[in-house]
């Protein structure tokens, strides 16, 4: 057998409790390392996040005005060509009545006509 040097038992155990003890040492928790500009940092993320939101609220805003707009040029659109539609019924019956009245007249005419001729 090899006879190394200081490899009794105790010696043994020694370095394995040092290995042991050295492992531990490895795993325990780490002071903290606190940020100074900690508070600084999360008030520029507020900050931002407040800029963020209020631009797509703007945006929301501006599409939603888009919609009504796009919304009420439809209706006008509608409303107008009703009411040409309704002009041109109206202009269709003033000239029937104009023509029922030319016609109505040349009856008259045509009666009276008669009458004197006989």
């Amino acid at each position: 057998m090899r006879d190394l040097k200081g490899s009794s038992l105790t010696d043994r155990l020694a370095t394995a409790a040092e290995a042991k003890a050295a492992l531990l040492a490895k795993m325990k928790p780490k002071p903290t390392v606190t940020d100074p500009l900690f508070a600084e940092r999360e008030a520029m993320r507020a900050a931002e996040l407040k800029d963020v939101r209020a631009a797509r609220a703007a945006e929301k805003a501006a599409a939603a005005q888009a919609t009504a707009d796009a919304h009420a040029e439809v209706q006008a659109g509608v409303a107008a060509a009703e009411e040409a539609a309704l002009a041109e019924k109206r202009g269709a019956r003033k000239e029937r009545k104009q023509l029922t009245k030319a016609e109505a007249q040349s009856k008259r005419d045509a009666r009276y006509a008669a009458r004197k001729a006989r």
